[in-house]
């Protein structure tokens, strides 16, 4: 198979995947509030897998963000925080396994509290996005991998 085509699908796949993620916990009332658990954060620890997960997840961010009514300002930078998140976990794809979803959580825990200026402040928001974050990411993105590490040659390393 052709690696830009398969590289685009991997994308597309990861983009929609997010939105369909994110709009399961929209629709449970996790998605939009100081303590977001987006079960769709669990694909930023993809970028261990395939580069591709990078712009799927940023495209999926951009769409998601959009379609649950967030302010402009938490579509641009939210999603730019998932973006350097997704790039970051791609950095750290060959270290300890266990650095893997740092990036989106530090990235997230900086940028999107400063998109809300709300009573309780930054360091409020910061703990309350961090905990959201720590479950997505750390905790069902961990869980994420160790299943799909399984499947890896499968859906990824697909040669032919």
């Amino acid at each position: 198979m052709n690696k830009k085509v398969l590289y685009l699908v991997h994308g597309a796949v990861i983009a929609a995947l997010y939105v369909v993620l994110t709009m399961l916990a929209n629709a449970l009332g996790l998605a939009n509030y100081a303590i977001q658990v987006r079960f769709s954060e669990a694909l930023t620890i993809l970028p261990v897998f395939t580069p591709a997960a990078i712009p799927g997840l940023f495209l999926g961010c951009i769409i998601s963000n959009t379609m649950t009514g967030c302010m402009l300002l938490d579509i641009i930078f939210g999603s730019l925080a998932t973006l350097i998140g997704a790039f970051g976990t791609y950095l750290l794809r060959d270290k300890n396994k266990w650095l893997a979803p740092l990036p989106p959580i530090i990235a997230n825990i900086i940028i999107v509290p400063y998109v809300y200026h709300l009573e309780g402040g930054i360091p409020y928001f910061m703990l309350t996005v961090g905990i959201g974050e720590v479950i997505s990411c750390g905790i069902l993105g961990m869980l994420l991998r160790t299943v799909l590490q399984k499947y890896r040659k499968y859906i990824f390393d697909v040669q032919k």
